[in-house]
């Protein structure tokens, strides 16, 4: 009773309570100053902080307990929020837990394409997402107005978990499920022949969270997290005359800062640069003629609020 009576006040903050999602979303938390201890067995954490309420749940129950206004903000997958249909805002894309959403069937079976799954089994865990997907495939293939009319031919399965299984028991002729790296399909014996979705990792908030400002706060220190993982700070001198050559290789989040040099005619140049493509700019900079280039890694960041004139 005392930790529910500690809830009065506070922004209730779903978080992914294990799976894919898990680990990268308590990363992403401490990269936010977002300091809790969770005790065993218990799925809410106090912030010592901020006036922060941590909530873990199930991946795919969170967008219908943010989407409802139990929790005001949430990590969970796209998939999660496009499966339960629940009226949520997508705040920030996060860049992990990518995978795909795919039609899979057996390996060294006959069919090569969706359409031959319609009239067959089909065993998932989205069946919201599964069901339109075959769907727009029956209208493909008999009009509209026929499925309509007598109903979708294809049979919806749920199945919780273990999904890749249910081929080769026998309990289904294809599956739809996500595919990270793709091992554990290839190892039952399936192969991908469509994807009905791409996903990744989400920030979602509630259309009426209890505290607007706080919300914006944590929502402005997470993109900062992802921005600095994202990108680095590349800084190096040049001759002025040389500025238009690497301009197109540095142009910065928004714009570089260049900065006149003691040394007449030379400047440095600050630019942020994707980290995945910082190597082949090193090589283009000094090419072009660049010195002294640096690579700083990004800590934090924030990109500031929009300016009212």
């Amino acid at each position: 009773m005392e930790l529910v009576n500690n809830l009065d006040g506070r922004l209730l903050f779903a978080v992914p309570k294990k799976g894919r999602l898990y680990e990268s979303a308590l990363s992403l938390l401490q990269g936010s100053d977002i300091q809790f201890h969770r005790h065993n067995r218990l799925d809410i954490a106090l912030c010592h902080n901020l006036p922060i309420a941590l909530v873990f749940l199930g991946a795919a129950d969170i967008p219908t307990f943010v989407g409802e206004g139990r929790c005001d903000l949430g990590i969970t997958g796209q998939d999660q929020v496009a499966e339960t249909r629940t009226a949520v805002e997508e705040v920030l894309t996060l860049g992990f837990g990518k995978c795909k959403l795919q039609v899979q069937v057996p390996a060294r079976g006959p069919m090569k394409e969706p359409k031959e799954l319609i009239g067959k089994q089909v065993v998932t865990s989205f069946t919201h997402l599964s069901r339109e997907y075959f769907r727009q495939l029956e209208v493909e293939a008999f009009g509209a107005e026929a499925v309509e009319k007598n109903g979708m031919k294809t049979i919806m399965k749920y199945v919780g978990g273990s999904v890749e299984a249910a081929c080769a028991l026998g309990v289904a002729d294809g599956i739809v499920d996500l595919v990270e790296s793709g091992e554990t399909m290839k190892a039952a014996g399936l192969a991908a022949i469509s994807t009905v979705m791409e996903t990744q990792a989400v920030l979602i908030r509630s259309k009426t969270p209890r505290n607007p400002k706080l919300a914006e706060t944590i929502i402005s220190r997470i993109n900062g997290v992802i921005t600095a993982k994202r990108y680095v700070l590349c800084t190096y001198n040049i001759p002025r005359t040389l500025l238009p050559r690497v301009h197109e290789i540095t142009p910065g989040k928004r714009a570089p800062t260049i900065t006149q040099l003691e040394e007449e005619n030379w400047v440095a140049v600050s630019a942020m640069v994707e980290r995945k493509e910082i190597a082949d700019v090193m090589d283009k900079l000094e090419e072009c003629g660049a010195q002294d280039i640096l690579v700083v890694q990004i800590s934090n960041s924030r990109a500031g609020r929009p300016i009212t004139p």
